[in-house]
């Protein structure tokens, strides 16, 4: 693969990335309560993310009313701030599943040939 290919390559997945990492992160606060490096961790042991990332969409998700927080002692260092699904962030995170799983079956569907014209 040349420097190009890659280079659109890369570029192509940090737009599939950027579609869903807000849904991505809704998902894990939907199981449990988190902290951000919590989430960060977890989600670059899956997906290839940057450092940082996690942080503006927690960030956002908390301005749009989407997630509070509150701070947990932590015996060996500082307070952790976790996150957490208000109700909102909940009705939010099921319709946008439901739009993704839909969206991602067809998108397979095509790329499998599965909806060819006859």
């Amino acid at each position: 693969m040349d420097e190009d290919e890659e280079r659109r390559g890369d570029r192509m997945n940090i737009q599939y990335k950027k579609g869903v990492l807000e849904l991505c992160v809704l998902s894990m606060l939907s199981r449990k309560d988190r902290y951000g490096y919590d989430i960060s961790e977890h989600l670059s042991g899956h997906i290839d993310i940057s450092d940082g990332t996690v942080y503006p969409i927690l960030r956002k998700l908390k301005s749009d009313g989407l997630v509070t927080t509150y701070l947990v002692e932590d015996s060996g260092g500082p307070p952790r701030k976790y996150y957490k699904l208000t109700q909102s962030g909940k009705e939010d995170y099921e319709h946008n599943k439901t739009q993704w799983l839909g969206f991602a079956a067809t998108v397979e569907k095509l790329l499998k040939g599965d909806l060819d014209d006859e």
